[in-house]
C-alpha cells in the first residue's frame, strides 16, 4: 500500500489508471517525493530530470497522467507539487510533452 494519505489510485478517464487526490491539496503543497532508482534508458515510468538524468519511478507517482493543463509539476528535487488547488477526487496530472521540470 501507499504511505501517502493525500492520494489514491483509480481508473482514469485519461488513460488506464491515474492518481487522484484523497484530500484537498492547496496550491504549492508537496504532494509526495518520487521514490525509485536511477535509469539509463527510457521506458515506462521513467522521469527525465534535467534532460539527462533518468529516474525510474517506483511509487504511486508513476500513475500521474499527462494533461495539457496540468495541476501538478515534478521538480528537479524529485518533489511533486500542486500548481493550483486540487480538490478531493480530482485526477493529478503533469504536462509530459513540455519535458520541462522546474
Amino acid at each position: 500500500m501507499f504511505s501517502n494519505s493525500k492520494v489514491y489510485i483509480d481508473s482514469s478517464p485519461i488513460h488506464g489508471k491515474g492518481l487522484f487526490a484523497r484530500t484537498f491539496i492547496p496550491s504549492g503543497a508537496v504532494i509526495a517525493n518520487v521514490r525509485g532508482e536511477p535509469a539509463l534508458e527510457d521506458s515506462h515510468h521513467v522521469l527525465w530530470v534535467n534532460g539527462n538524468n533518468g529516474w525510474l519511478v517506483k511509487c504511486e507517482l508513476r500513475y500521474i497522467n499527462h494533461s495539457e493543463r496540468p495541476n501538478a509539476v515534478f521538480y528537479d528535487t524529485l518533489e511533486v507539487c500542486a500548481l493550483r488547488d486540487i480538490w478531493p477526487g480530482e485526477e493529478i496530472t503533469h504536462n509530459y510533452s513540455t519535458g520541462e521540470n522546474v
